[in-house]
């Protein structure tokens, strides 16, 4: 345990900018119109599956799976929910177990491989998951998916509504960055680091490299459904169409484009892209060449992404204050 919740390098600045944020969120709900509400609800849910995604990619890997397993924890709450009764605060944790069981056991020949061979074997692996929910009608409902998914409820309190539902989601949300901030900023979350940096040196200090990138596998995709079940009682209806592969670009794009090196990037990533996806809508057609113009760009110009950017601006000023006082 302790090497699960570990030290964190937590500041007091950054606890501040944490604590006004979570401040504007609380208060968004009350200004903000109700089709800006729902953008908002899947932005949350989006952090989630993002911060999800990076604590796979830490150890040097890309998953094109992690879509599906967000696909798996939805299915699995909505199979559990309206067929089998169970009370959504069951299916929650449920969903983010089935995923990350079904993870588990994907990862068995994925964390063998490496670089492209990853990269590959994941899509293969989690499209082989997507085509059997369009190839079987029973339990998954088939191309048509599921619908009438139950909204939650804690006795007569329904959060089936907008603003319910956004706090409710914002509430799961904090608690999920929680315990991935403790993992990321732990002994375990400094090994998956270390995998990624030099994993020939990291097996040489006794590390077994397998095993941990089985573990950053398992904890990425049990966040991922819970994401999925967070998505499907919002949308009340799941479709395989939900987990493509253009989806899956999507999140590629906004954690990369974020930055995959520290906590904070896909969050920022996911934030800044969500704005740019909402205002590009008069661009749909030209949307996904729009996305590869940034992902592109980034990569070329801002490898680290935006959050490392702030590093630098920082240092930037540093030195023309140095400047200045030397003149």
């Amino acid at each position: 345990m302790a090497g699960l919740l570990g030290r964190s390098p937590t500041k007091g600045k950054t606890s501040i900018v944490v604590a006004a944020i979570i401040a504007v969120l609380c208060i968004l709900p009350f200004v903000l119109r109700t089709y800006h509400l729902e953008i908002m609800t899947i932005l949350l849910i989006d952090t989630i599956l993002a911060v999800s995604f990076a604590m796979i990619a830490i150890t040097g890997e890309f998953s094109l799976a992690h879509r599906v397993m967000m696909g798996v924890g939805a299915y699995t709450s909505a199979i559990l929910t309206t067929d089998l009764g169970f009370p959504f605060w069951a299916a929650l944790p449920l969903g983010g177990i089935i995923a990350a069981l079904i993870g588990r056991g994907i990862s068995y020949p994925l964390v063998r491989m490496t670089g492209f061979a990853f990269f590959i074997g994941s899509y293969a692996a989690g499209e082989a998951i997507r085509l059997c929910w369009v190839r079987f009608r029973f339990p998954f409902g088939g191309v048509r998916g599921m619908i009438n998914l139950p909204s939650p409820s804690i006795g007569s309190f329904d959060f089936g509504g907008y603003v319910p539902y956004y706090f409710m989601t914002m509430g799961i949300m904090l608690v999920c960055l929680f315990v991935m901030y403790r993992i990321y900023y732990s002994r375990i979350g400094d090994t998956f680091k270390a995998i990624h940096s030099d994993p020939s040196v990291a097996e040489s200090t006794g590390i077994d490299i397998v095993r941990y990138r089985n573990l950053a596998f398992v904890i990425g995709c049990f966040f991922a459904g819970i994401a999925g079940v967070l998505l499907a009682h919002k949308t009340g209806a799941i479709d395989p169409y939900n987990f493509a592969l253009t989806d899956m670009l999507y999140l590629l794009v906004w954690v990369v484009v974020g930055g995959i090196n520290t906590f904070w990037g896909p969050i920022i990533g996911t934030g800044v892209m969500t704005a740019v996806y909402e205002g590009s809508r008069f661009l749909a057609e030209w949307r996904p060449l729009l996305f590869g113009f940034i992902l592109i760009l980034s990569l070329i110009f801002n490898p680290r992404g935006i959050d490392g950017l702030f590093p630098r601006i920082k240092a930037f000023f540093q030195r023309m204050r140095g400047e200045e006082k030397q003149g």
